[in-house]
């Protein structure tokens, strides 16, 4: 099995941010959507110390792109990610202004892969999460079998409540074309905040499988 990256997700306090930042991690993402209990709120500040290779994702839900444009300025974003219902045409904005793009599906037994077609020209990665009342974090996953009928042309993420138990069950997916896993609510102690230790273990039990 291929190696994986991984995206820590829904962090928020400065001082857990940058412990979670010194782990072999790739990806942190941070919440800029109100109704989330992740939500960064409106007087964050990311640590400036960071080291170069995390790549920092602003994760947005439903979001006017001059809003959006205007926090990737203020937090020198390396990606946005949109969780929401957000078009074609809003993903061709961010493309056009090199801007890279994570974009979310919510993914359930009836979900419809055809449906991010008209996406791929202009995202670098999908991510698909458990279909539930909330946009993410809803802790559960969804069947990985129906990523089978996804068309694998473009990279993608897998969400929805990863923790170091069902992620020794990443094997069954060798063959498809994931990237990396987004861990949030399977490893936190509290909304916001990430347990080291389970992080650790999850990473731990990644490179045990991919070997």
């Amino acid at each position: 099995m291929k190696e994986l990256a991984v995206k820590v997700c829904g962090m928020r306090e400065p001082e857990n941010i940058q412990e979670v930042a010194q782990l072999p991690v790739d990806f942190l993402g941070f919440i800029f959507y109100a109704q989330s209990p992740r939500f960064v709120g409106d007087h964050f500040v990311l640590p400036t110390n960071l080291p170069d290779a995390v790549k920092k994702v602003g994760v947005f839900v439903n979001e006017n792109t001059d809003v959006i444009l205007k926090r990737v300025q203020q937090y020198d974003l390396d990606f946005v990610q949109l969780h929401g219902n957000e078009s074609v045409a809003q993903c061709e904005e961010f493309f056009r202004l090199n801007i890279s793009v994570i974009k979310a599906f919510s993914v359930d037994d009836k979900f419809d892969f055809s449906i991010t077609a008209p996406y791929e020209p202009f995202v670098n990665y999908f991510l698909f999460d458990t279909k539930g009342k909330n946009y993410g974090g809803n802790g559960v996953n969804f069947d990985w079998n129906v990523l089978r009928k996804y068309q694998q042309r473009v990279p993608f993420f897998l969400s929805g409540g990863l923790n170091e138990s069902n992620v020794a069950n990443l094997y069954q997916l060798k063959d498809l074309n994931l990237f990396a896993i987004d861990l949030n609510s399977g490893v936190e102690v509290e909304p916001g905040k990430k347990s080291i230790d389970k992080i650790a273990a999850v990473i731990s039990k990644i490179n045990s499988i991919i070997k």
